[in-house]
């Protein structure tokens, strides 16, 4: 049995790392690009650092995947791993806004087991937004338990978005925070609708806020609305999708052909 109040423990100490280097707070950053539009900053390492040591002392026997360190594929053989994003949303953090969040997920036999994200530069008097969730036993932000939307209709639907094509002015945008796992656990919370991408991405930025939506009753998929695997060889997906359940299939429908014509797109 894994011990879960250590596990909580870890995920707010590496928010705490993650908040004392932040630039809203004042804090000079030292930050740089992996590659042409791929940010990344000192604290992301730290982070990275610090949960890669802390976990793997938690739970041995799991592999490890995470954006900040370089991929070993013995992390496939077992049926445990810890999928971790040290920093989702690093363009929100670099510029001193809140929408970046501590993501990790404990993956067992290619689904997530448990999911956390730790969001320490929102809801401050608070102490921070914690999201967690457990397969089969639902989710929760700061003890409260989730309800995903129940919306029926696509049209009208909530989006954590800046811009919508044309073909979607009839959504209804929302704040969008940097941080994909925080879109998707808006979705989780009731406060967003549908949360949808059409690129290709990583397990470790979903793995978590996918748990999470999924526990509250949201639908989570890919862009053509299959089920999401973890652990793969190649961690990527092409797309999210995470929207209430009646608004799913519209919402595939809806995305099909455009998906059809990015897919090929690395």
């Amino acid at each position: 049995m894994i011990d879960r109040a250590r596990l909580e423990s870890i995920v707010r100490e590496a928010g705490r790392i993650a908040l004392a280097g932040w630039p809203g707070d004042g804090h000079a950053l030292d930050h740089w690009e992996k590659d042409p539009g791929s940010p990344v900053s000192a604290i992301d390492l730290a982070v990275d650092s610090y949960l890669k040591k802390e976990l793997g002392a938690l739970l041995p026997s799991a592999g490890w995947l995470s954006e900040e360190t370089v991929d070993a594929p013995e992390r496939t053989l077992g049926d445990l791993a810890w999928l971790v994003d040290p920093i989702d949303g690093t363009r929100d953090f670099i510029a001193g806004r809140s929408g970046w969040a501590v993501s990790v997920a404990l993956v067992n036999t290619r689904r997530p087991l448990l999911g956390y994200l730790y969001a320490p530069a929102r809801r401050r008097n608070e102490g921070g937004e914690f999201w967690h969730a457990e397969a089969g036993q639902g989710s929760w932000r700061n003890g409260a338990r989730l309800r995903a939307s129940a919306r029926i209709a696509l049209s009208g639907a909530r989006v954590p978005a800046v811009r919508l094509p044309i073909a979607d002015a009839d959504l209804v945008m929302v704040d969008q925070p940097n941080s994909i796992a925080l879109r998707m656990a808006m979705v989780a919370a009731g406060e967003a609708d549908l949360l949808a991408t059409l690129r290709w991405g990583f397990e470790w930025d979903i793995a978590a806020a996918a748990l999470i939506a999924r526990e509250a009753g949201a639908a989570v998929t890919d862009a053509f609305g299959q089920p999401l695997n973890y652990n793969k060889h190649d961690p990527r997906a092409f797309g999210v999708l995470a929207t209430s359940p009646a608004i799913h299939p519209q919402a595939v429908a809806r995305l099909r052909d455009r998906a059809l014509a990015y897919v090929g797109q690395p």
